[in-house]
């Protein structure tokens, strides 16, 4: 990955979700939930994070009749290392912030 730019928080919410059990498959709905994301925010950022390499996606069928199959993603080597690295550089900035606050 070589953008440096940070990601928005929204972003970085979901990238904490998902380096939670990296190599694990997760569908949107619980994305979601665990997020608080609505899915206008959370969609759109599964698909840029899925362009960018970041994300891998397949879909699942359902094992209920009647159901809609299900998107289901999970971050890719290259997403773990970003994902570390704005997690990291998010609580830096947090850190930064409280010290300048106690200043």
């Amino acid at each position: 990955m070589d953008r440096s730019r940070k990601a928005s928080p929204q972003t970085v919410s979901l990238l904490a979700a998902l380096t939670q059990s990296p190599r694990s498959w997760r569908h949107g709905y619980e994305l979601s939930l665990e997020t608080g994301l609505k899915s206008g925010t959370l969609y759109p950022t599964l698909i840029r994070l899925g362009d960018r390499g970041l994300l891998e996606s397949r879909w699942e069928p359902s094992v209920e009749p009647g159901r809609p199959p299900r998107h289901m993603y999970r971050l890719t080597p290259a997403g773990l290392l970003f994902a570390k690295q704005q997690l990291a550089d998010t609580t830096a900035r947090h850190r930064l912030r409280a010290v300048r606050a106690s200043a």
